[in-house]
């Protein structure tokens, strides 16, 4: 029998979690294997250009884009964790943009089309979807209503047939590139949250216009779109599921978005402490390595500390989602932690850097530019902050 005394301490990288087992860590390599092959040498040119739909359609062929998505429907058939890996091994790659498209596309749409969806829909949708040959995006925001969903004023108006919508969406993810908008409309404006409504709207269908491509400070590599909806008429077999059920069906949507978000943000955190951990090995000031300093030791042992910690709270979570339970409180937990720490990370990691930080040849500074979105979009922290509070019943 071995005593503890006798067991020497390891300070390599964390060992497998508890939730994945042998087909997670095969992914996770293939994953890898993939990223460094087709993404990570591209990650400096799509700042300039946004990524192609190309790497769409590579990541379909690989069969990355279904990992959780039923067999019937061209998927992988594989668990909820399998998009932890995906989003985890996208991150390390180097591009905030592409992670945040893809993840539009893998864990906002596809899922409640598989949720609420019908046969047809989801033959028609999913099918592309994984297989990259379309990309789509989510139609939530406005300009007058972002957090406050209530306020959303783009309507659906039942005619024979069908319905006719109006309105507009702003900052839309892949907006000037996709086939398709799961689109959030108000169909009963006195109905309150029973009044909403969710609609598949093709975006060749008469009436839809990309009006804007819009600059941001950071996820350059992400195109982001000003949408309007001018007399856009859709069949009844655009509405997905039942109509009065948008709100239930989109808040529903959000909770899963919000875990795989949480994970992709902090392992993004992770890739900025990864090279500045290489940097301050390299680098030397006042005769040593720049890691050797005890002011910048401390940092990297803090950032540590606060990567594990969220780290683990995500993987509980994710266990508690994959077996049922619908945890929002912990959801929210998650991504309030995560992309806090992620967004301290980042600025740490430039403030090590020093004035190279601040240079856009150091990967750090499109971290720092990239990262900051992930405390406002899918919920900003004020909103997970309140539905932590109103948890306990405040």
């Amino acid at each position: 029998m071995t005593s503890t005394h006798d067991v020497q301490a390891t300070h390599s990288a964390p060992g497998a979690h508890v939730i994945f087992n042998a087909e997670h860590d095969a992914l996770r390599a293939s994953i890898r294997s993939f990223v460094d092959r087709e993404i990570a040498p591209n990650v400096t040119a799509w700042e300039q250009d946004t990524f192609p739909n190309s790497i769409v359609k590579s990541l379909g062929d690989n069969g990355f884009l279904g990992l959780s998505v039923p067999e019937q429907y061209g998927g992988q058939g594989g668990d909820y964790f399998s998009n932890l890996v995906l989003a985890e091994e996208v991150a390390r790659g180097g591009s905030g943009g592409l992670l945040m498209g893809l993840s539009v596309h893998t864990d906002m749409v596809m899922p409640p089309i598989l949720e609420f969806g019908t046969e047809e829909q989801k033959q028609r949708w999913v099918r592309p979807g994984v297989a990259g040959d379309m990309v789509f995006s989510l139609g939530i925001t406005e300009p007058d209503a972002g957090s406050d969903v209530a306020g959303i004023r783009t309507r659906a108006v039942r005619e024979d047939g069908g319905w006719r919508i109006n309105g507009s969406k702003t900052f839309i993810t892949n907006g000037h590139r996709n086939s398709m908008i799961l689109l959030v409309t108000k169909t009963d404006p006195s109905a309150g949250h029973k009044g909403f409504t969710l609609f598949l709207v093709p975006m060749d269908t008469p009436g839809v216009v990309r009006q804007a491509k819009l600059k941001k400070v950071g996820m350059h590599a992400s195109d982001t779109a000003l949408l309007s909806f001018d007399n856009v008429f859709v069949g009844d077999d655009a509405v997905l599921g039942e109509v009065g059920q948008g709100f239930t069906q989109i808040m529903w949507e959000l909770q899963a978005e919000r875990l795989i978000g949480a994970a992709g943000c902090l392992a993004y955190g992770q890739y900025a402490f990864d090279r500045t951990v290489q940097y301050a090995t390299d680098r030397h000031t006042f005769g040593r390595p720049l890691g050797q300093h005890q002011a910048i030791r401390h940092k990297f042992a803090d950032m540590a500390t606060k990567i594990e910690a969220a780290r683990a709270l995500i993987y509980q979570t994710a266990r508690s989602y994959a077996r049922g339970d619908y945890p929002v409180r912990e959801i929210s937990m998650c991504k309030l932690l995560a992309t806090q720490t992620a967004w301290d990370v980042a600025d740490q990691c430039m403030q090590i850097h020093g004035g190279n930080g601040y240079m856009d040849e150091y990967d750090v500074s499109r971290v720092f530019r990239d990262i900051r979105l992930y405390r406002i979009g899918a919920g900003a922290d004020e909103i997970m902050l309140d539905v932590i509070g109103k948890s306990y019943g405040f």
